[in-house]
């Protein structure tokens, strides 16, 4: 485990430390897990960004896409625990 040092303005140090008593953990474990928090949801954000970017790249190269009526509808059914049909891929090229 490596050591680094952060600087903090002295009202984020009192929220950081209030909020850390809040939860019954030190300072460092809030801050700590607070790093790891954003951090997984910066990764998280950047895998969605490159999986969009993916498809629709394959869109663009197939000429076929997907309804976003009927994709709402699956994910709505599925979400319910309704039985659900994938929706077909349907060319969206004039």
């Amino acid at each position: 485990m490596t050591t680094t040092s952060l600087k903090l303005p002295n009202d984020l140090k009192t929220r950081a430390a209030a909020a850390a008593r809040i939860r019954g953990v030190t300072p460092h474990a809030f801050m700590v897990e607070a790093i790891r928090v954003v951090a997984a949801a910066t990764e998280q954000r950047a895998s969605f960004i490159a999986d969009a970017m993916a498809a629709d790249a394959q869109m663009r190269k197939t000429g076929k896409g997907y309804a976003a009526d009927a994709v709402h509808k699956y994910i709505k059914d599925k979400v319910a625990g309704v039985p659900a049909r994938k929706p077909k891929a349907m060319s969206w090229r004039g």
